[in-house]
């Protein structure tokens, strides 16, 4: 028990900040009821429910939380493929990249690094091909794989790296076993950090904001607001990391900028996909955020950098 109490009161931290930002929602649609407030509105709801599933996922048990992202890599290669372009004779493939879903996630709660690690990017970029040449149309062959096998490794393999951080078997004197951490801090404190960047370095950039960086992709993604947001997640991620995670000072500074790094190319990437397509949200399914592809950008290219980086450094 002793070692659920850290997650336990880091849990708390983030239904604290919550709740104060509903409340600075309140008295701003109260105070400036001539100003249409419902996105905002939205957003803060669509929060509450995220994060009451995050935190019963983390609660209840660990295969839950493993069936959760599961479930979050369905929705995400759905709504990826609903808005890709696909021919015809391809339709029938799709089931092999929805199976691999299921698969890809037992190899994360059975603990089998090996097969994690090769099964989409080796076993299925192999398979997928060749399934696709059966129907013998080759019109098109080329960008129908390199599309299929992108969204299974952006969407499925990419995400299953944060799930794999709940049965990373860590070490150090805050490991399991240890004073702080669990797998479960470690998945806690890569999702925080990657959605607070995207926070930070939105305000940032609201306030400070002057220098685009790539304005025909993401024309509000600046300089002023990319730096202020990594400066202010690398030293969040140094006052968090003790409660939750094994991680040095050193470690956990790094740990910070590669999440605000990684998390920026992550929403401009796929912020070139949706302007490639004429689209401006992935979907729909989440009010005031739109698709769960537009949450769950930036922890595409988190996850598996921070995945590796305490591999390397705590097993």
């Amino acid at each position: 028990m002793t070692n659920l109490l850290p997650i336990h009161i880091a849990l708390g931290g983030i239904w604290a900040l919550l709740i104060v930002a509903s409340l600075i929602v309140f008295t701003l649609t109260k105070a400036q009821p001539e100003r249409d407030h419902s996105e905002l509105v939205q957003r803060t709801t669509s929060w509450w429910a995220m994060i009451a599933v995050f935190t019963a996922a983390f609660l209840l048990s660990r295969t839950l939380s493993i069936t959760v992202f599961a479930l979050v890599s369905f929705l995400a290669l759905k709504e990826y493929l609903s808005m890709i372009p696909t021919r015809r004779a391809d339709r029938r493939v799709l089931f092999w990249a929805y199976l691999a879903i299921p698969v890809q996630y037992y190899w994360v709660a059975d603990e089998w690094y090996g097969m994690f690690a090769v099964f989409i990017p080796v076993y299925m970029f192999l398979f997928l091909p060749f399934a696709m040449l059966l129907s013998q149309q080759t019109e098109g062959f080329l960008k129908a794989v390199g599309t299929l096998n992108w969204g299974l490794m952006l969407c499925v393999f990419s995400l299953s790296h944060a799930a794999f951080l709940l049965v990373l078997p860590v070490e150090g004197p805050g490991s399991i076993g240890g004073t702080a951490a669990s797998g479960a801090g470690l998945l806690l404190f890569l999702v925080f950090l990657t959605q607070f960047n995207d926070v930070a370095q939105y305000t940032w950039g609201k306030l400070f904001g002057r220098r685009k960086i790539v304005p025909q992709v993401s024309p509000k993604k600046t300089w002023e607001g990319f730096l202020g947001g990594m400066l202010t997640t690398t030293v969040l991620a140094v006052l968090v990391a003790p409660l939750v995670t094994p991680f040095s000072a050193l470690h956990a500074g790094l740990a910070g900028a590669m999440i605000a790094g990684a998390g920026f190319i992550g929403d401009v990437t796929v912020s070139a996909v949706k302007r490639d397509l004429g689209v401006k949200d992935t979907g729909a399914l989440i009010p005031g955020h739109g698709g769960i592809m537009d949450r769950i950008d930036s922890l595409t290219f988190t996850a598996p950098l921070f995945f590796h980086f305490t591999r390397y450094l705590y097993t």
